[in-house]
């Protein structure tokens, strides 16, 4: 019997394909930040996956913003700002 709902990564490189009229109409050099912007959505696909009742747009979006401020780290400009935890 096979999977009646599709991963989070299925449904990822999905959402990628039904952008690709939208990726190629871009300039080459913005290609390749798209690409890497949507690589920082597949860094956290796993814990998008848990997240499966929420749009998964939502998720995609909060993984692109994670990104940044995780390499940011130890630059000071975010230890000086707590952290709520939800």
């Amino acid at each position: 019997m096979g999977r009646t709902v599709p991963t989070f990564r299925m449904l990822l490189d999905s959402i990628i394909m039904e952008l690709g009229d939208f990726r190629r109409a871009l300039r080459r050099r913005d290609r390749q930040v798209f690409d890497r912007i949507m690589d920082m959505a597949r860094e956290h696909a796993s814990a998008s996956t848990v997240a499966a009742a929420v749009d998964p747009m939502d998720t995609i979006v909060l993984s692109i913003l994670i990104e940044p401020v995780t390499k940011g780290r130890g630059t000071g400009s975010l230890e000086a700002q707590p952290v709520r935890e939800l």
